[in-house]
């Protein structure tokens, strides 16, 4: 499907597209292209404009193989776009807060309330915090109530059940467990000449959290 859709955007529609996407509205293509979550125009089209996926309430870009469940209570950090690789599933039925320049690889999983274990019709929240220059790792699993520290890197297919709020490791397996403390002065907490909270400017971020959002 996506390749018949980059088809029609790229061929007959190359010139419009380049003129468009130089109008002050689209600044974020232009501002995000050295980001880590680089936002094209095709990514805009198909998540906010064709909605495929169903997951237009997103203030970030999403792949419309992901699932996002309650984005009023997802804070997304600068350069972190949970869901923007294939086949995630992360759910805000609680809090979640996805510090900046944190990368979210394929078929993550984010989840923020579980199942009552005498009761299914009830879930029980609990808040994730995952912090600022996070790797979470393909196919890992966060569970609800885990913090992450600065700087933890989830190995692929890890399942977090609890949590490591001092941050600065590697963690893996199930449940996962620290393999690996990095050295913080190591550490480099970078940051891109342009800030965007998905699609919107940082300094216009805070007036957006303020009135849309729960977190």
């Amino acid at each position: 499907m996506l390749n018949r859709i980059r088809y029609f955007i790229r061929k007959p529609l190359q010139i419009p597209i380049v003129i468009i996407s130089k109008l002050p509205y689209f600044n974020f293509i232009r501002q995000t292209s050295d980001y880590q979550c680089r936002i094209s125009f095709e990514l805009w089209l198909v998540h906010k404009i064709l909605n495929i996926g169903n997951n237009k309430e997103a203030y970030w870009p999403v792949h419309y193989t992901s699932t996002i469940v309650n984005p009023k209570n997802i804070y997304a950090g600068i350069d972190t776009c949970p869901g923007l690789m294939k086949g995630c599933y992360i759910q805000g039925k609680g809090k979640i807060y996805i510090g900046d320049y944190t990368q979210i690889a394929s078929n993550v999983i984010i989840v923020s309330a579980n199942h009552d274990m005498y009761d299914t019709r009830i879930h029980i929240e609990k808040t994730v915090n995952i912090g600022k220059y996070c790797w979470l790792g393909a196919g890992s699993m966060i569970m609800p109530g885990v913090i992450l520290g600065d700087f933890t890197i989830v190995g692929a297919g890890s399942v977090v059940t609890k949590s490591f709020p001092n941050g600065h490791c590697v963690i893996a397996g199930n449940p996962a467990k620290i393999i690996k403390n990095l050295e913080t002065d190591k550490c480099i907490p970078f940051k891109n000449k342009y800030e965007y909270n998905g699609y919107i400017p940082s300094d216009k971020f805070e007036y957006y959290r303020k009135k849309h959002l729960n977190v």
